[in-house]
């Protein structure tokens, strides 16, 4: 009897694989005309069961059974929505924008890198978009333009003069302090204001020195990063924070800055926010930030 009740289970089970890998019976066009056949799709499917649903869930919807513990939620693959593409955000990333990130993972999150073979990564990235219909499916689809990363106009050797440019710009010209925080006194801000803007600043804002909770399409709000303490998820180098400030963050508050700063000045931010983040964990942190809340006590 024992013998036979394991023989059923086994059958069950083989059943079960069975339809699992003839899920799909057709083969499919994604967005820039890849094509994509109904055993890619299969295996896709055998690798996200595996790796992926535990957190992403068997929908692609981020409500796995792991989900309920992590502070930062899974992606949310039905929206379509994807936070960290070599394109500007709302434009389809690209396969290997995915790659990278199922690579590399993203810092201060449960997203590990994971040691996929590449016919497995391109597998499980069709799957995906098979979570998103709508947005991917369809030789009619097009695909982000990528962002290319050029020559850096400052480079090492004019590193100081970055920083310096990136700490105006980000204070003064695009005010990335409304989102995230300021990093300079109020004379200090008041001085970049009236080189740049030609006028002092005389008020100013009492939460200028705190990160502000942001709303985002994926129904839960999120705050920026504080560089000298947080993580950022998709950038430790100058050339990838580059990368996101072109594109932004893709349903987050963060919008690209391609065509509104100007190239050196996107760089220069870059080279400014990898500045602060460096200081993470240093003894120079504490005496930055010190140092500004006693230069606006006196």
């Amino acid at each position: 009897m024992k013998g036979l009740n394991l023989t059923l289970t086994v059958l069950a089970l083989m059943a079960l694989v069975s339809c699992s890998d003839t899920y799909f019976k057709e083969d499919k066009i994604f967005a820039g005309g890849v094509y994509v056949t109904a055993k890619q799709l299969n295996d896709g499917k055998s690798v996200y069961t595996e790796y992926c649903m535990p957190c992403h869930g068997v929908k692609g919807d981020g409500m796995g059974t792991s989900a309920k513990g992590l502070q930062v939620p899974p992606r949310n693959f039905t929206l379509g929505q994807y936070k960290f593409g070599k394109v500007v955000s709302g434009e389809l990333p690209h396969d290997e924008d995915f790659y990278a990130i199922i690579k590399k993972g993203l810092n201060g999150t449960a997203m590990l890198p994971w040691d996929l073979q590449p016919q497995q990564l391109f597998n499980v990235v069709q799957y995906i978009k098979t979570f998103a219909p709508q947005k991917w499916e369809g030789a009619d689809k097009k695909l982000g333009d990528v962002i290319v990363v050029g020559k850096d106009p400052y480079g090492t050797a004019h590193e100081d003069s970055a920083i310096q440019r990136g700490k105006e710009v980000f204070h003064v010209v695009a005010q990335c302090w409304t989102c995230h925080r300021a990093y300079v006194s109020h004379e200090e801000l008041s001085q970049l204001s009236q080189k740049i803007n030609g006028k002092p600043v005389t008020e100013f804002d009492p939460d200028m020195y705190h990160v502000k909770l942001q709303p985002s399409d994926y129904d839960y709000s999120s705050m920026p990063p504080e560089y000298t303490y947080d993580q950022v998820r998709s950038a430790n180098t100058v050339e990838e924070l580059y990368v996101r400030l072109n594109a932004g963050v893709g349903g987050a508050a963060m919008a690209s800055w391609k065509g509104v700063l100007q190239d050196d000045e996107i760089w220069a931010v870059a080279h400014y926010v990898k500045y602060l983040m460096d200081m993470k964990r240093t003894p120079g942190r504490a005496k930055f930030l010190n140092d500004i809340e006693l230069a606006n006590k006196k």
